[in-house]
């Protein structure tokens, strides 16, 4: 490897670096080509970044849904009245939309970190090539990533949990639960995004995450029920990550478990599992030989 570097820096070599001067193969590095079990030295990095320049973005995030709360759930909540919730019980139109709303903000935290971010640091800093030069292999550093995406996830969750109870819309201990869901629901976002972010080149490319998390955000049940749509769009709904993340939080937000809850629950774990796979994959394929 220092034979390598030497040529590199030679009077002779002297040319603009590409990605290819960045890649390194796997029997130089001192520990194994995928993880070396310090994720938290990524960890670190993040939370000092975040720290030092990004707080004011990660704050002003918490605003969005409880904006969207205020205005919806009570403004328009007072036209509509009482709406069915899950178990068939009638629960305020604040109450139904709210849970929704928490699912979309644990989304929209976990895609943000996970993609934006990630291409910044991936397509500008160069910063993941700079990690992978050390003991840290791959898994590392997409456990470290994700695990900050999780933690903002979890700072929205908590943040909006209590705007809903000072709301008067938690009327039971098992609405607690919302935050722990919450990050589940970030993580399944987040594995998956950091990864589909690797093939991303351009801007103008990264313009369809959104495109996608739009329609999402509006048609997974969200301000209405499933049933208002004709059967064969339900079926493409259900199919959504989002609507699985809304209707997992309003069941639990007032305590009605079904069979239908253990479903969403393993629909983001098997999310999470083939994104962990998808992103580590891809960070290996990139960076290593």
């Amino acid at each position: 490897m220092t034979e390598n570097l030497t040529q590199r820096s030679g009077p002779s070599s002297a040319r603009p670096l590409t990605d290819e001067d960045y890649r390194i193969t796997a029997h130089d590095r001192r520990f194994s080509a995928l993880y070396s079990r310090n994720a938290k030295a990524v960890i670190a990095r993040g939370l000092r970044a975040t720290k030092s320049s990004n707080w004011l973005i990660m704050v002003s995030g918490f605003f969005e849904p409880v904006l969207y709360l205020i205005s919806m759930g009570v403004g328009l909540g007072a036209l509509v009245g009482d709406v069915v919730g899950p178990g068939g019980e009638p629960i305020s139109y604040a109450a139904y939309i709210a849970p929704a709303l928490l699912a979309v903000s644990a989304m929209n935290g976990a895609v943000y970190d996970s993609t934006w971010n990630v291409f910044f640091k991936m397509n500008f800093a160069k910063l993941y090539q700079g990690m992978l030069y050390t003991s840290l292999g791959p898994l590392d550093v997409a456990i470290g990533e994700i695990f900050l995406a999780l933690l903002r996830g979890a700072m929205y969750a908590t943040g909006f949990t209590a705007v809903m109870g000072m709301m008067g819309l938690i009327t039971t201990p098992w609405a607690l639960l919302m935050v722990p869901a919450s990050v589940l629901i970030a993580f399944g976002f987040a594995s998956f995004g950091m990864g589909i972010t690797s093939y991303m080149k351009t801007f103008q490319q990264m313009d369809w995450i959104n495109f996608v998390m739009l329609p999402m955000f509006l048609f997974s049940a969200t301000f209405y029920p499933l049933s208002v749509y004709p059967q064969g769009i339900q079926w493409f709904i259900q199919a959504l990550p989002l609507w699985h993340g809304v209707e997992l939080l309003r069941q639990i937000s007032v305590g009605t478990f079904t069979s239908a809850t253990a479903i969403h629950i393993l629909y983001y774990l098997v999310m999470i599992l083939i994104g962990m796979v998808l992103t580590t994959s891809r960070l290996r394929k990139l960076f290593l030989k």
